[in-house]
């Protein structure tokens, strides 16, 4: 572990040692020495210089951003191994789940933040006021991220609808939600007629490849 990389979290250089990992001054020596990379980013363009075809990197790649970096690992030789592919035996994503929880409660945070006035917004207050009508909130995607997403708009005092292409996932989010938000099929028709008035509209939809893209050695 580079010496400090936990500062920012709490986490100083004893609390790893404590756990049997070994300190190096920088992150070149944790590259150096390491057979495996476990991270949270993908790769920056300075660290390009670190990947080698006896490595292994294990972190979160979302590759169709940074096409030039899926041409960067392919020529290093390394193994990559992306979070978000990594599926159990029910197709089910549970490295990303995580990050998707994140996500889906920050997206509510920073649009409640964007309708301030003070950030460019329309001084609209999610929750309302006496008086006021609560804000609009439609959520595309009834996934992990847009449950998260929901239940933030849903704590504010929002009018929330959620809109999902699977009639059994609308079922159970109108079963875990209850009478606290609105739930319609996804299709352009009613993406168009609830992207036109809501103030804060949260695209949380994800649509899976047919299979998980590998790239062999020759």
């Amino acid at each position: 572990v580079e010496s400090n990389a936990g500062a920012g979290i709490g986490f100083c250089d004893e609390d790893y040692k404590a756990v049997g990992a070994d300190i190096v001054p920088t992150a070149a020596d944790a590259w150096k020495h390491a057979d495996m990379v476990v991270k949270v980013k993908e790769p920056i363009e300075k660290e390009f210089r670190f990947l080698r075809s006896d490595l292994t990197l294990f972190t979160y790649l979302h590759l169709a951003a940074v096409p030039r970096l899926a041409k960067v690992l392919c020529d290093s030789g390394c193994v990559s191994i992306a979070y978000e592919t990594v599926a159990d035996g029910r197709g089910r994503l549970p490295l990303l789940a995580p990050m998707s929880e994140v996500a889906g409660r920050l997206s509510t945070q920073v649009g409640a933040h964007f309708l301030q006035k003070a950030h460019g917004g329309s001084g609209v207050l999610l929750g309302g006021v006496t008086g006021v009508e609560p804000g609009n909130v439609t959520v595309i995607g009834g996934g992990i991220s847009g449950i998260n997403a929901a239940q933030m708009a849903v704590g504010l005092g929002a009018k929330v609808t959620i809109l999902d292409n699977s009639p059994e996932q609308l079922g159970n989010l109108k079963t875990f939600f209850g009478s606290q938000l609105s739930t319609e099929l996804s299709n352009i028709e009613t993406i168009r007629a609830h992207t036109v008035t809501p103030l804060c509209v949260k695209k949380r939809e994800r649509i899976p490849p047919p299979a998980t893209p590998s790239i062999r050695r020759p």
